[in-house]
């Protein structure tokens, strides 16, 4: 059982930058690939950056390459993602999620997740 809990969300300006957090519990941490993904009210959840666990390759969605960082420190079991030039379209809840596998990107492959974070991006 992995135990998820976001924090950093809030409200920025276009243009402003914002870090998210996760913490995670237990002492297998470092097994899990984690990954972010977001959820606009009425639509989808879709999948916004992923960490490996067992290679460290990150993976992101298209429209936030080259904006959006995700990072792991396994000393604290946390994964951050680090957001630059927000934009109002990246308005959304949060929420990052654990799975054993290796690569993963698709929501169903997740097998835990946290509550999710706002975050908001005003123009």
């Amino acid at each position: 059982q992995v135990q998820l809990v976001e924090s950093g969300g809030g409200l920025v300006q276009a243009g402003g930058s914002l870090r998210v957090s996760c913490a995670a519990s237990g002492r297998t941490f470092n097994r899990y690939t984690m990954g972010w993904f977001r959820q606009i009210p009425g639509k989808e959840r879709e999948f916004v950056a992923a960490i490996s666990w067992s290679t460290g390759t990150t993976y992101y969605a298209d429209p936030v390459k080259g904006r959006f960082t995700i990072s792991r420190d396994n000393t604290k079991n946390t994964v951050y993602l680090q957001m630059n030039s927000l934009k109002p379209e990246d308005t959304a809840v949060y929420y990052c999620a654990a799975t054993i596998m290796s690569i993963a990107t698709l929501g169903a492959q997740y097998a835990y997740w946290g509550q999710g974070t706002q975050v908001t991006v005003s123009s």
